[in-house]
């Protein structure tokens, strides 16, 4: 006698199976969407690895912290033109932190090249918002050598919960062909 014969259908329904909600699933989906997302934006930290160098390389003469002001800085002062000239190099200029903490502080190290043939001089540097510092190894940067520049992002400075921030240092120097350089980060502000 066959199943259908048997019980009238052809398959009985099991009363142990639950059905999911449909909200469960797309609270599912939302939750998976929301974590590639983070994925995502983290991952790009990896591809963002700080320039390599030796550490003979690295200017350590005057350090200096740059930090948000509005006032005018000193005048730069360029190289005779018909003389050998400096030329900053930054490798990279850009880093993604990420998903990060209303409170967090987070730090990113960039590295400032001469490629020139004279000393590359940086009269002036500040940051974007006073949320944001920088130290720099040197302020004079010898042809061949660096300077390594730590940026210092407080979230906690000011209220930014659930904002996508950009915030950078503005670098004046002696290079005619690129006399403001800038370097910028950019964090996405949990909300707790």
């Amino acid at each position: 006698m066959s199943r259908k014969a048997k019980h009238g259908s052809a398959t009985p329904k099991s009363p142990n199976k639950r059905q999911v909600p449909f909200s469960w699933v797309l609270i599912g989906v939302i939750v998976a969407a929301v974590g590639g997302y983070y994925l995502l934006i983290n991952t790009d930290q990896a591809a963002q690895a700080v320039p390599s160098y030796a550490e003979e390389e690295v200017a350590r003469d005057a350090p200096f912290m740059a930090v948000h002001e509005m006032a005018a800085g000193a005048r730069i002062s360029f190289l005779p033109e018909d003389g050998p000239q400096p030329k900053i190099s930054i490798p990279s200029d850009y880093f993604n932190f990420g998903g990060i903490g209303p409170r967090d502080v987070v730090r990113r190290k960039f590295v400032i090249r001469n490629e020139g043939d004279a000393p590359l001089t940086i009269s002036r540097a500040y940051t974007t918002c006073g949320c944001t510092t920088a130290e720099f190894s040197a302020r004079v940067i010898p042809p061949g050598k660096l300077a390594l520049v730590t940026l210092v992002l407080d979230a906690g400075f000011h209220d930014v919960r659930g904002q996508t921030v950009d915030r950078g240092i503005i670098i004046e120097n002696n290079d005619r062909r690129s006399p403001e350089a800038e370097i910028w980060t950019r964090a996405a502000v949990a909300w707790r």
